[in-house]
């Protein structure tokens, strides 16, 4: 009787085992962004864009697209936040800045049916952010005068908190 105890719990131990090794193969981990650095990098972003004179909104969202923080300049337009969460919306649904995406997406190029993807917004201003090779969530910005002007500044944004995006 004792030996089938012993045995009964060897199995167990082992049935504990390959499941958990199981469950490890069917879920996933991923780093995303906490609240403090998402702040940090919209205003680090802000900042970027004032020093260039520009008023503008900034949004930063997570890895899936959810807004994280959004910030306007108490000149920019009120389309602006909206605007700019669209931005960083594609460039984390494409993962792809947006800068790139509204030259690979013109009219008559194989990628131009994308611009009729609801909430994408092809317009220069949206980055993904990355940190250790894995994107994490993206920014977008709106307001400054054309879509290069807003990708400087998100580029800007990004590389002010870069270290904190290296650990």
């Amino acid at each position: 009787m004792n030996n089938t105890l012993k045995l009964f719990g060897l199995c167990s131990a082992a049935l504990c085992c390959l499941s958990g090794a199981a469950a490890e193969e069917r879920l996933a981990t991923f780093k995303v962004m906490k609240p403090e650095l998402a702040l940090e990098l919209a205003q680090a972003t802000l900042g970027a864009c004032r020093k260039a004179g520009f008023q503008v909104a900034v949004a930063v969202v997570d890895r899936a697209g959810v807004t994280q923080v959004i910030l306007r300049d108490q000149l920019a337009g009120a389309h602006t936040p909206e605007t700019a969460r669209r931005k960083a919306w594609t460039a984390v649904s494409f993962r792809s800045d947006t800068l790139t995406m509204a030259e690979e997406t013109q009219a008559g190029k194989a990628q131009s049916g994308v611009r009729f993807v609801a909430e994408a917004m092809m317009i220069g201003g949206g980055i993904p952010v990355n940190a250790g090779g894995t994107m994490v969530g993206g920014v977008g910005v709106s307001g400054a005068p054309g879509g290069e002007e807003d990708h400087k500044c998100a580029q800007a944004g990004i590389d002010a908190v870069e270290e904190s995006l290296m650990f």
